[in-house]
């Protein structure tokens, strides 16, 4: 079942994503990750966190030994609360875990604490945050020099310290290496987070131009949802433009 409803969320197909995780939940009503499931389907959909906050509220006060199951969802909600005393838990939760999966995206514990840093408006805090991170990346890159993924969250990185060429040709080697026509799915990730990166970087345009195209693509990314798009602080840079709002709009629950 979890298969199927990982097959609608990639095609933004959220009601019958909610039915299937819903049928599960009657079966396996207290699996945890079943549960995240669900409630993310309504960050996604309706941009609704009220579902994933309550379910973390829930755990930590029923079964407080099953949060690490739910402890990227858990620094997920805090950041969006701007809570960073339940962010700093969670991501003691998370332990050596990366804190966001996407398919073949995967940013570490260290980029969390830089992303909540920033969010905290701590810059000193998130270079250190950002600078651990990129020591991380670099050796999986040196590791697998030809891996799009990996390059792709090196530019991630290097956007967020200011390296802003390299953060560039990192986005770009990443989605060379791994095009759409190779790869549906992860190959319309290296350009939805291309997106970011470029947003980052202070490239607007290019960024809004790749967040276009991935937009469009078949498939989409847990930072292309509209939930993602509305709240994540990844796309603070371009709020209030109107060529963002439209594409936000475009994606808003019908």
């Amino acid at each position: 079942m979890q298969q199927i409803a990982l097959s609608y969320e990639l095609l933004r197909r959220y009601p019958e994503e909610a039915a299937i995780l819903d049928r599960a939940l009657t079966i396996i009503p207290n699996d945890v990750a079943v549960k995240s499931a669900r409630v993310l389907v309504d960050f996604d959909w309706k941009a609704d966190t009220r579902p994933l906050c309550e379910m973390i509220d829930s755990i930590l006060a029923k079964d407080p030994g099953s949060i690490s199951e739910a402890a990227d969802n858990w620094f997920l909600c805090a950041v969006l609360e701007h809570d960073p005393v339940a962010a700093e838990r969670a991501l003691v939760a998370q332990g050596d875990n990366p804190w966001w999966s996407d398919n073949a995206v995967l940013l570490s514990r260290s980029f969390g604490e830089g992303l909540l840093a920033r969010v905290m408006k701590d810059e000193p805090k998130a270079r250190t945050a950002f600078n651990k991170a990129r020591a991380e990346q670099e050796k999986i890159v040196q590791a697998q020099p030809d891996y799009g993924p990996a390059l792709c969250v090196l530019g991630l990185i290097d956007a967020a310290l200011g390296r802003k060429e390299a953060a560039l040709q990192e986005g770009r080697r990443a989605i060379e290496l791994l095009p759409v026509a190779k790869d549906s799915i992860n190959g319309s990730l290296m350009i939805q987070y291309f997106a970011v990166t470029a947003a980052w970087a202070g490239e607007k345009d290019l960024a809004l131009q790749q967040l276009e195209i991935g937009a469009r693509a078949p498939v989409s990314s847990v930072v292309l949802s509209y939930g993602s798009l509305k709240l994540l602080p990844f796309w603070d840079p371009l709020r209030g433009d109107p060529r963002f709002e439209k594409i936000v709009n475009s994606l808003a629950p019908k």
